[in-house]
């Protein structure tokens, strides 16, 4: 019995087979005219990428020239800064030039004209370095050492608290926030 159903139901898959091939081929055959009509569409979908395409390269074309033209400008920027840097300090520190020049070719100096001069010419070259920014590191005698700014070459013993400074062999410099040259100082010893 069960091998007659079996055999009923490959009958039936037998007979639906063709059937299916039909339907699969009515429907290749319908797909096939729409196929030209479909062209024009990829076409114009195709030659509008295209333009697309064109487009976007000429807008990166153009940003990478306009990058390019920043770089360069940023480049001169970058060296005439370096080049015209000292300008500012070259201005103030010709009028001191000029003022030891002065003071060379004076024919009978005395002691209390050249005291004036050089006093002169050291208001001159304070106001120089005020105006660039250079600042003097003057440590007092009992101030922290401050490794950034001083520079201990001795320590000496002294009644004062332990890494202090005793005393001030040179003065140092800043420019800005930068330092120029530390300060030389004494340090006190550890008790």
């Amino acid at each position: 019995m069960q091998d007659q159903e079996n055999k009923e139901v490959l009958d039936q898959q037998a007979g639906e087979a063709p059937a299916a091939d039909a339907t699969e081929g009515a429907t290749a055959q319908a797909a096939a005219p729409a196929t030209p009509s479909a062209e024009p569409g990829l076409e114009e979908q195709l030659s509008a990428t295209e333009a697309k395409l064109a487009e976007m390269h000429d807008a990166f074309m153009r940003a990478k020239a306009e990058a390019d033209n920043i770089r360069r400008r940023a480049q001169e920027d970058v060296s005439k800064a370096h080049k015209f840097a000292i300008e500012s300090f070259a201005e103030a520190m010709v009028p001191v030039r000029d003022s030891l020049e002065m003071a060379i070719k004076v024919e009978a100096p005395t002691v209390e004209s050249i005291r004036e001069g050089v006093e002169m010419t050291l208001k001159q070259l304070t106001a120089a370095f005020e105006k660039n920014r250079l600042v003097e590191v003057m440590p007092q005698a009992g101030d922290k050492l401050d490794p950034n700014k001083h520079q201990a070459v001795a320590v000496v013993p002294s009644e004062q608290e332990a890494n202090t400074v005793v005393t001030v062999l040179q003065k140092g410099y800043m420019i800005a926030d930068r330092l120029l040259r530390p300060a030389i100082v004494t340090a006190a010893a550890p008790k």
